[in-house]
């Protein structure tokens, strides 16, 4: 009999093995693959994101992959109900749904739930943008204080994505941030069995394999990539243009800095981006089996999770 409520769900920093780990799971629990990585939603930045090949997609069934163009500005909201979809699809076809991904924030939403908080619509988003160009963020942060105080204080004033999101919600809703966020959550996939593997491995290692997968997608046209976002001359805001690699490559392209300089930069953020998913995978859920190391094919590791299955 099919368990037509488990879903597999596998989470680690970037660079842990998780892509191939899904693989091999999905392989002997007849599943296919649903993206949890919020980079890799853009069809734009399949090197730097790190997208699975076409021969994976070839071989498991892939959801959710290279599903937007860079100038989209993908929402958790969206990916939530996208993946509850294929979620609900893949036990329709008696497949095991394989989960995969180091976005916290999107794991976490399918899991246990997520805020009824609204989405700000495209035309608010251009209003707060239009609002930042004409008074500044400063005083939209200030703004903000007056009229939801308790977000404010979780806010630094310079992040401009998070002010702007926060006092766009109070314009587009008359109703806080805050007050929005201290409503129940709500699961949207509540019958869901999650059987969780998280990949959280020492640091040494992680660092040596952030580092030897930039190199690598180097060597595999991610210049390239960056150069062809460049000549778009879409805004730095969108989430596309902040993933790993395309700042730090585009200060090179933009004639900012050498070309070493701009790959060690890019270098030094993966290891820290690696090192907080750690940290947010280690403190935010505590189901299923934890391993120290990175995956790479150990048998031992595969035993362990078909027993979970």
């Amino acid at each position: 009999m099919f368990p037509s409520h488990k879903v597999v769900v596998i989470a680690g920093p970037t660079a842990s093995g998780k892509s191939a780990l899904a693989i091999d799971v999905a392989s002997i629990c007849n599943g296919e693959i649903i993206n949890a990585d919020s980079m890799q939603v853009y069809k734009d930045i399949p090197i730097l994101s790190a997208c699975p090949t076409a021969e994976d997609m070839a071989r498991i069934p892939h959801h959710l992959y290279q599903i937007y163009d860079a100038s989209v500005n993908g929402t958790v909201v969206e990916w939530l109900d996208k993946a509850v979809n294929a979620i609900k699809q893949c036990w329709q076809k008696e497949k095991m749904p394989v989960v995969v991904g180091g976005t916290g924030m999107y794991i976490c939403n399918l899991m246990y739930g997520t805020t009824t908080v609204p989405e700000n619509t495209q035309d608010t988003r251009d209003e707060m943008r239009k609002l930042c160009q004409k008074i500044g963020l400063q005083n939209i942060y200030n703004k903000l204080l007056e009229v939801d105080p308790i977000s404010a204080a979780k806010i630094h004033a310079g992040d401009t994505s998070r002010v702007l999101r926060a006092y766009g919600v109070y314009v587009q809703t008359g109703v806080s941030l805050s007050t929005w966020q201290a409503q129940p959550m709500i699961k949207k996939l509540p019958e869901a069995d999650f059987r969780v593997v998280r990949l959280l491995p020492l640091k040494e290692e992680i660092d040596a394999r952030c580092f030897i997968r930039f190199d690598k997608m180097m060597e595999q046209g991610a210049l390239a990539e960056v150069t062809r976002l460049a000549e778009r001359k879409l805004p730095d805001t969108l989430p596309a243009m902040k993933a790993l690699g395309v700042p730090e490559l585009m200060c090179f392209v933009h004639g900012e800095c050498s070309l070493d300089e701009a790959i060690s930069l890019g270098k030094l953020h993966t290891r820290q981006y690696a090192k907080r998913q750690k940290t947010w995978f280690s403190h935010q859920i505590h189901e299923g089996l934890s391993f120290t190391e990175c995956y790479h094919g150990q048998k031992n590791l595969i035993n362990d999770v078909k027993k979970i299955l």
